[in-house]
């Protein structure tokens, strides 16, 4: 009984204490490998992409949990996917223990004593963190400082890379690095990625993870909208008034300039079709592209680009218009020798019957012609080239405009109608052109109006009734249109399309941007984070100079 008696005694005392040690919680590990992309995007925001490789020490507890800090509160914790070993992470919330900060639950997965876990992060949006620059009017300036945890609980070098993606058309003579953190090279190694953008990349295989390191870049403010650009509020006097109960409406009214902002963002994003990597500067002029080609370079929308494409075809005899509205297109045969290959697929996309496959094949027409451009500006000069079509459109409209009568006129106008079309006020210039005066029909005219008939036009005053092919005097009489007529015509051509076969023309050009243009990886659905048992913060602030505020902390 004695040795019974005191057998249970030790585990009474062994049940005391075992909390105190064995059952405490201890974090303790290294953080092997930090690489963190920051994509700044053209809308102001930016995207956070990070692999983080920990390591934790045998005697520690299992890494069950990460904190990731933010750069501020403006984040959107559903753009967030993170996953360890590449398994996903669901319990992703506000982290209790950083600031602006989201925590991870590792869950079933977390990192075992002595194990080596990879975690990735993705945060998709993160707003307000370009600031004006402060030593040039004309730039904005960001800083982002990565997440970093407390000196308690990590030990051991940190293998850390830092990479900026600058805003798609960023020339890479335009922007300008900060002074780099210590340990870091005084400079980073600058290229270009994927998708076209500049990048500066800043890496120290022999710094720390419980650090905070800045890192800094200005860039023209041309290439972001005004509005994403933080500026000292000129009514901080308003401070020391109690707003209480303005509070209700000024929610409401943030919340809705926050939501058309982000409308007006997105069909922004989904107009853009051009690949960045065509903006990167190269060297000349590229001649020799066609009108329909300098309206890719121009980013013109894409009703209008098919618009161009449809006169083309008429043109060339290989189209007639059956009915404008919805557009319904008979295509002629023999197919002419001279038709370019989006003209040949152009005609192909309107032999199918079904709306959808017709759109479908349309798209695929946009997409095959946005790479044929891009191919054949590579090594030229974006900026330069669209000068030059733009200066052969002025040029274009100065001869209309110029003609002294209205046989003239017309003739002129046949001839350079397409690159007249490129000009942004083609529509007012084209009414203003013909509004007077009676308009000759060119000689293909009948192929584009389905309502046209030489025997219901007017004619001038005077002058027979006459066929197309009728002569007076030894020349070619043709008939006539009112000016005003004949503009509306023109102007409203566009329209047949959005009527019935391309549809809405943001959804119809965003699918053709998500090939020719995606967004950044870094807003996928593939994101991840951050370490576990730490604390964390990162910052986002405005120059060189500036103090993040932002502090690490432990759990």
């Amino acid at each position: 009984m004695n040795k019974r008696i005191l057998v249970l005694g030790l585990a009474a005392i062994l049940s005391l204490l075992l909390p105190l040690n064995a059952f405490a919680q201890t974090y303790s590990f290294s953080l092997d490998k930090m690489d963190v992309h920051v994509y700044w995007n053209d809308d102001g925001t930016i995207s956070i992409d990070y692999v983080l490789v920990f390591t934790n020490d045998p005697f520690a507890s299992p890494i069950d949990f990460v904190d990731v800090g933010l750069p501020n509160p403006n984040f959107n914790i559903n753009s967030i996917y993170a996953d360890v070993n590449g398994n996903p992470i669901s319990h992703i919330a506000d982290s209790p223990y950083v600031t602006d900060g989201v925590e991870l639950g590792l869950g079933t997965n977390a990192i075992q004593p002595g194990d080596t876990g990879v975690v990735h992060v993705v945060v998709g949006t993160v707003d307000q963190v370009l600031y004006p620059d402060d030593k040039d009017k004309a730039y904005v300036s960001g800083v982002f400082s990565p997440t970093w945890y407390d000196k308690e609980f990590v030990q051991g070098d940190t293998d850390i890379s830092v990479t900026y993606h600058l805003p798609p058309g960023v020339q890479p003579e335009e922007p300008r690095w900060h002074s780099s953190p210590s340990g870091f090279p005084s400079e980073p190694t600058t290229g270009i990625d994927e998708e076209g953008r500049v990048t500066y990349t800043w890496q120290n295989p022999s710094a720390d993870g419980y650090t905070q390191y800045k890192f800094g870049a200005s860039f023209p403010q041309q290439y972001v909208p005004e509005s994403a650009v933080v500026r000292p509020d000129p009514f901080a006097f308003l401070s020391n008034i109690s707003l209480d109960n303005l509070l209700p409406f000024l929610c409401v009214g943030f919340f809705v300039l926050m939501t058309i902002w982000s409308m007006i963002s997105n069909r922004r994003r989904k107009m853009k079709y051009l690949p960045p990597k065509i903006a990167i500067e190269g060297h000349g002029i590229k001649r020799g592209l066609t009108a329909i080609e300098a309206a890719i370079l121009m980013e013109k929308p894409m009703d209008q680009i098919l618009t161009l494409i449809l006169f083309a075809t008429i043109k060339k005899n290989a189209a007639q218009v059956v009915a404008r509205d919805p557009l319904e297109i008979k295509i002629l045969k023999p197919i002419p020798d001279d038709l370019r290959q989006y003209e040949l697929d152009f005609l192909a996309a309107f032999d199918e019957k079904n709306v959808k496959a017709k759109r479908k094949a349309l798209q695929k027409m946009m997409v095959n012609l946005v790479k044929s451009v891009s191919k054949k500006m590579k090594g030229f000069s974006r900026r330069e080239t669209i000068t030059y079509y733009r200066d052969i459109t002025k040029k274009a409209w100065d001869q209309v405009e110029a003609a002294d009568t209205p046989e003239v006129k017309a003739e002129k106008y046949d001839d350079v109608m397409e690159w007249t079309m490129l000009d942004r006020e083609y529509e007012d210039r084209t009414r203003d052109v013909f509004r007077t005066g009676p308009v000759f029909v060119p000689f293909w005219w009948h192929r584009y109006d389905p309502g046209y008939s030489p025997s219901t036009v007017s004619r001038p005053s005077g002058a027979p009734k006459l066929t197309p092919s009728s002569t007076t005097g030894g020349g070619v009489s043709m008939p006539t249109l009112p000016g005003s007529t004949f503009a509306a015509s023109i102007v409203t051509g566009a329209q047949g399309f959005s009527s019935g076969v391309i549809g809405n023309i943001s959804d119809f050009t965003s699918g053709v941007t998500r090939v020719t243009n995606p967004p950044p990886k870094s807003t996928s659905s593939s994101r991840s984070r951050s370490s576990g048992g730490g604390s964390s913060c990162a910052c986002a602030c405005a120059c060189a100079g500036c103090a993040c505020a932002c502090a690490g902390g432990g759990r």
